[in-house]
């Protein structure tokens, strides 16, 4: 099960202070950040976001909640309460999650990068759950509230926990190597994602090498060779740093390498060396998410067969290249969950080499956090729409009316259309989906274009 100690314990490896000794043998057995998801037995630890947990901790209790943090800072703690005091709950959380994950004899791997981190996550997982008991991090809970979350959940009779790690500014990945402390960990790629915060993709994969920070010596980098970022900062590391390094992707000078390709209506065949793979997933960013997965499981002993039918169960997390078949004939690809340059041109080109559909409707929303060459981005993406594969085009938001404008330079009049509010845009998809058509929706997390999923499976 999770972390299960006694609370007097708890308080030790939180660096807490001021529980009364008649709480002291308290039992703690995992812990919660929700008063409304709170378990029986667990640690309530009040997070200030834009609400403050300390206003929930009663309620949390009420609910089953064993005990709770107090922030020092905070007045009238209900003292009646078992209550450890703490100088800050997200820093006694993390603390917490660091020394429990020095109590755990797994193998940790870490995964970052700027796309493909959760279906890499996912794939690790369900390859290397062929062979051995494997914790992964649920859903998107990257964060530096949701790694440590994620550890505390941990088995103590899991082999393997898959961990990814997400970040929005440099030190935030350094902080989660160090609680983690990965074994081995994955960098998928170095995109152009939060540029806004961080100025450079210079800086973005400073920012993903981070991850090395927790390691030992002998741990082990599977990185994207074909990022010129990402060898040179790893040569740097290596200076300094005993680890080992392992490259995939196209090129042949890499350790792992792509052979031949098949894609077809519901997944991709791809051979590494003499063996063929398949993933129930479609386009070439995800095969190469495959060579990271396949790089890691043959340094964990796996060999093909076992990959092979890791890949062959996968489920990946919600919202990406997500295949939706209507009753009324047509299909939505729902690849909402985040939009960058390289992932949005990456589902642009996939959907374009689909076949079998009468036809396609992509459907494109804002990508945000992109800096000061936005627009430019968002032209970019407008240049590569091909007339020929793509029969109409739509836009929602501000900044993706530049696609519309770049692409209705090649298109018939009529096939790409700009709108600003989702909902005109469904009225105008209600008149035009007809049986046996595709839709792609592709847009940053801010614009949720997953929200038009179940009107349109409505349409009439």
């Amino acid at each position: 099960m999770m972390i299960s100690h006694k609370l007097k314990v708890i308080e030790k490896m939180a660096e807490g202070i001021g529980l009364s000794g008649g709480h002291e043998e308290l039992l703690i057995q995992g812990v919660s950040i929700d008063s409304r998801t709170v378990k029986s037995g667990n640690l309530f630890i009040p997070i200030i976001r834009h609400l403050d947990g300390h206003d929930y901790v009663e309620e949390a209790i009420s609910k089953g909640a064993c005990a709770s943090f107090w922030q020092k800072d905070h007045p009238n703690p209900p003292i009646h309460l078992p209550l450890i005091y703490v100088d800050d709950s997200l820093k006694s959380l993390q603390i917490l999650a660091a020394n429990y994950r020095k109590e755990l004899p797994i193998k940790v791997i870490g995964v970052t990068g700027s796309n493909g981190k959760t279906i890499t996550k996912d794939m690790i997982n369900s390859v290397l759950q062929t062979k051995y008991r494997v914790h992964k991090t649920i859903g998107n809970l990257n964060s530096q509230i949701g790694v440590p979350l994620t550890i505390l959940d941990i088995d103590k009779g899991s082999e393997v926990a898959v961990i990814e790690m997400g970040m929005s500014e440099r030190g935030q990945i350094d902080r989660l190597s160090r609680i983690a402390k990965p074994d081995l960990a994955v960098i998928t790629m170095i995109g152009v994602s939060h540029l806004s915060n961080l100025g450079s993709r210079e800086e973005i994969a400073a920012a993903k090498l981070e991850i090395v920070s927790g390691m030992q010596d002998d741990g082990v980098i599977v990185y994207n060779g074909e990022e010129p970022l990402l060898s040179n900062g790893l040569q740097e590391i290596k200076s300094a740093k005993s680890i080992c390094t392992i490259s995939f992707g196209e090129g042949e000078s890499n350790d792992f390498y792509i052979g031949k390709t098949e894609t077809q209506s519901d997944g991709s065949f791809f051979t590494v060396g003499n063996n063929r793979f398949y993933i129930p997933l479609l386009g070439a960013h995800n095969i190469s998410n495959a060579l990271a997965t396949i790089a890691i499981a043959t340094k964990m002993g796996l060999g093909p067969t076992e990959i092979d039918e890791g890949f062959r169960s996968l489920k990946v997390t919600g919202m990406r290249m997500e295949k939706i078949v209507s009753p009324l004939g047509f299909t939505i690809i729902n690849d909402a969950w985040n939009a960058s340059p390289i992932s949005m041109s990456a589902a642009i080109k996939t959907f374009g080499e689909l076949t079998g559909y009468s036809r396609k409707h992509l459907v494109l929303g804002d990508m945000l956090e992109l800096g000061e060459q936005e627009q430019e981005y968002h032209r970019e993406m407008g240049q590569i729409i091909d007339p020929n594969k793509i029969d109409y085009v739509y836009t929602v938001g501000t900044l993706s009316k530049h696609i519309a404008l770049e692409a209705e330079k090649r298109f018939p009049n009529g096939s790409v259309q700009a709108f600003l509010e989702k909902s005109e845009l469904v009225r105008v998809l209600k008149d035009r989906v007809k049986p046996n058509d595709a839709i792609l929706l592709k847009g940053s997390r801010g614009i949720q274009m997953e929200s038009m999923v179940p009107t349109l499976l409505l349409l009439v």
